[in-house]
């Protein structure tokens, strides 16, 4: 926000006007246009000398030789941050999402609902990350497969299998197998793999002091492949795609995203979006990260790598549980020319009414 308040009065009405004139035409801004548009309160002359500042502030780019000025990036994160008026929603559009959001659904229901609600509204493509429902532990088994290597067997309570390959700790024994296998299974049977991961190290000194060292360095591998370690910073990158894959990403509205294509170029960039779309996991890891902290938050193209290509903006907020805690995240996705003043509101409008759903407040 530094670089808004090297901007004098004058300087943010001709940059606050140059990117209202691109977000709703699309068009590159001359300093003659912007004249006739401010009344001519101000010279052409006194616009451009003002628009090569801009520009030598990384905030405008002109796209020819010649043309006008369009906001670059930075410029338009400037001005969402600082210079943005956001709108309020009308009585109809807050109907239109409240009556199909039931308090007692389903939470599947519910996400549903709402993204499909947002598509309408916004005409984006709406996404929300939905936990999983979380099955809990009916067995885990160490299987020796060579003198290096153990192969760990869980089966979950509706019986699906997933086994792992992991290394085998020095100076296992068949005692130590059935030691461990004894001891995961009275421990963890009935438990789910998050509720696992939140104790890692606990169960990890527990085992230390019930259980021999060689069946103790079993049950640390072990964990440390199902269960991942406290420090999420510190978690292998298999714990992390673990927390990844725990939880599920519903896409509407992607037809939208071919509105308004006027030239090849646009249809190559939502070619590009539409393949970031299958990187499901990569989206997911994405939206994950924006669950915390509080409120919408926006992000404008390369900001993100996933949009760098494609030209798109990500606009997404948190919804909670009845205890509070953010448990997933919804939202738009967006043409970097988008009107953020409106799409702002509705995502967040959006999340308070899932999470009123789910048992927490009345939205504003």
């Amino acid at each position: 926000m530094s670089q808004l308040s090297e901007l004098n009065e004058r300087t943010r009405h001709i940059f606050r006007s140059i990117v209202e004139s691109y977000l709703e035409t699309g068009e590159p801004v001359g300093s003659k246009t912007l004249a006739g548009q401010l009344n001519d309160v101000m010279s052409s002359a006194t616009i451009r000398s003002t628009m090569s500042e801009l520009e030598h502030m990384g905030l405008l780019y002109a796209p020819h030789v010649s043309a006008g000025r369009l906001p670059t990036e930075i410029g338009l994160r400037l001005f969402v941050d600082g210079l943005l008026q956001v709108g309020e929603m009308n009585e109809q559009e807050r109907t239109l999402i409240a009556p199909q959001l039931s308090a007692d659904a389903q939470l599947s229901d519910v996400v549903t609902q709402a993204v499909e609600s947002l598509t309408g509204l916004s005409n984006c493509a709406s996404l929300v990350v939905v936990p999983n429902r979380a099955q809990t532990i009916k067995h885990i088994e160490f299987v020796p497969v060579s003198q290096e290597s153990l192969l760990v067997i869980m089966i979950d309570e509706r019986d699906n299998v997933e086994n792992r390959i992991i290394s085998c700790p020095p100076g296992v024994t068949p005692a130590s197998l059935i030691a461990t296998n004894n001891y995961l299974n009275a421990r963890l049977r009935g438990r789910s793999l998050s509720e696992i991961r939140q104790s890692t190290q606990t169960e990890i000194t527990t085992a230390e002091k019930e259980i021999d060292a060689r069946a103790a360095r079993l049950v640390e591998a072990g964990l440390a492949e199902w269960g991942g370690t406290p420090d999420t910073a510190a978690q292998p990158e298999g714990a992390q795609n673990d927390a990844i894959l725990d939880k599920s990403l519903i896409i509407r509205g992607q037809a939208n995203l071919l509105n308004n294509i006027e030239m090849s170029e646009d249809l190559e960039r939502v070619k590009i979006l539409f393949d970031d779309l299958e990187r499901k996991k990569d989206l997911i890891g994405l939206l994950s990260g924006a669950e915390n902290g509080n409120g919408v938050k926006i992000f404008i193209g390369s900001e993100t790598k996933l949009f760098s290509l494609s030209g798109s903006s990500l606009i997404v907020s948190g919804y909670r549980d009845k205890e509070q805690k953010i448990i997933g995240v919804l939202g738009v996705i967006a043409p970097t020319r988008s009107n953020y003043a409106r799409l702002i509101p509705l995502v967040d409008h959006t999340a308070r009414v899932v999470s009123k759903a789910l048992g927490l407040n009345e939205p504003n």
